[in-house]
């Protein structure tokens, strides 16, 4: 057996090797004289898996270990009974990490209490869901939209787009692309979804590029009709628009998802896939090891401090997401290498956190986030 695999894929070398003859290759070159005699495709999302790449190989599986699966051509695999997956919610967790740096760093340039804010998130599933979660712990109120789910659910949690823009003091997109048909997300940021937008609003966008329309978005930010702007997501990536990158708050190259904890999940998901398909000897497998973090104890003097400084000193530990706009600014030309050689960030559990002078709800707001607490030190 055959297996052709993206090689920027962390942790994924050596495993399958007992079971098949794998051949790692840069995702955005697999061709199709590279599957001419492969069994399956293990890939990321630079991989665009259609018919110019699929047809006339014997590839009878793919595995993506994104949760994105918009780069495969889901009819022409079905039509050819290719079975194909993704890595649904894989790294959900390591998006909500991201958004909550993007809130406290745009909270402090902005002097936002973020408690009592209306936050609208569009798009509600494994990564909107965990960013529900996060707002409300952090006292806000939601606001969500999500036609797919409201179809099947009723109209009782879910309000309209134009609600959402209406109400909102942020607006964050968490959307799938869907380049067509009634839940159609391309372009969804056009001219007239930011002619409806407000100068206090702020816009995060961690779904796709292309849910955003460029030309829309430069426009708006040049004539300054919104507060802020965070985007980790870009139309023509990796030769994303320049002049774009310099007006928005914070730029990212796509790495929202890009926690160790993330990819390991994405890795173990797509081997599970692989091994219940194949019949091997995997369907349980994860990473032996995940590099811990450099620093994992926080320590925090909460005396005199309120929850949303407490939560932004615990979050900047974690993550500094201004290193990865940093990056990106000074060479928006490397955009894939920075994905590629993306440094080592762990999510909120892999952290232990030492209080001083706590109080049980402190303790408990901490705890809700998903870090440990040193409680043999805890005062």
């Amino acid at each position: 057996m055959k297996i052709v695999a993206d090689k920027k894929i962390p942790f994924l070398k050596g495993v399958l090797e007992p079971y098949a003859d794998v051949v790692y290759l840069d995702g955005r070159a697999i061709s199709r004289n590279d599957l001419l005699d492969a069994d399956a495709l293990i890939v990321r999302t630079r991989t665009k898996c259609n018919g110019a790449l699929l047809d006339g190989t014997p590839v009878k599986f793919i595995a993506s270990a994104t949760i994105g699966f918009d780069h495969i051509d889901t009819a022409f695999c079905d039509k050819r009974k290719i079975g194909w997956t993704n890595a649904a919610g894989c790294n959900s967790s390591s998006v909500q990490q991201y958004i909550a740096a993007a809130l406290v760093h745009i909270a402090n340039k902005l002097s936002l209490r973020l408690e009592g804010k209306t936050i609208g998130i569009v798009g509600v599933g494994n990564v909107g869901g965990k960013v529900e979660r996060l707002c409300r712990m952090l006292g806000a109120n939601v606001l969500l939209n999500d036609p797919p789910r409201e179809r099947r659910e009723g109209s009782g949690a879910f309000v309209s787009l134009d609600e959402i823009l209406w109400q909102s003091d942020i607006v964050t997109l968490h959307v799938p692309l869907n380049r067509e048909g009634v839940d159609k997300t391309f372009h969804l940021g056009d001219e007239r979804f930011f002619s409806r937008l407000k100068p206090s609003q702020i816009l995060f966008n961690t779904s796709r590029g292309e849910v955003l329309e460029t030309q829309a978005l430069r426009r708006c930010l040049k004539e300054k009709r919104i507060a802020a702007c965070v985007l980790d997501v870009w139309e023509n990536e990796p030769e994303i628009d320049r002049e774009l990158l310099g007006l928005v708050d914070i730029g990212s190259p796509h790495i929202a998802g890009y926690s160790a904890d993330g990819k390991a999940n994405g890795t173990s998901m797509s081997v599970q896939a692989v091994s219940r398909f194949f019949g091997l000897n995997l369907n349980n497998w994860t990473p032996a090891t995940v590099p811990e973090p450099l620093q994992p104890l926080i320590e925090i003097d909460c005396k005199g401090r309120a929850r949303q400084e407490i939560f932004g000193k615990l979050v900047s530990h974690t993550y500094d997401i201004l290193s990865d706009d940093r990056r990106l600014r000074q060479s928006p030309q490397t955009f894939e290498q920075q994905r590629g050689e993306y440094p080592l960030r762990r999510e909120f559990p892999s952290f232990a956190v030492r209080l001083k002078n706590a109080s049980d709800e402190i303790t408990s707001f901490v705890k809700a986030f998903g870090f440990a607490i040193d409680s043999s030190i805890h005062t």
